[in-house]
């Protein structure tokens, strides 16, 4: 469930050239077509969507740059 939602974020807020359904978890998101500024929107809209708020430790590239980065990001604030 969590991976399909933050998919859905991706979605909706990446700007991604490509469809995000065929990435694979672990692909790079930003080889993909995230730029910075998309990394932004998808941060906060994560934030809303998962009632949550990143804290400034977790404000890196290395956090957002898979699915499966985000999906332990976000395991990790829920715990």
């Amino acid at each position: 469930m969590t991976k399909q939602k933050i998919r859905q974020v991706l979605k909706e807020q990446g700007k991604f050239p490509a469809d995000i359904d065929t990435l694979a978890d672990d692909a790079d998101l930003y080889a993909a077509g995230m730029t910075s500024h998309a990394s932004v929107n998808v941060m906060l809209a994560l934030e809303d969507a998962f009632d949550l708020e990143f804290p400034d430790r977790m404000l890196k590239r290395s956090v957002f740059e898979s699915i499966n980065a985000i999906h332990d990001a976000i395991q990790e604030l829920t715990a």
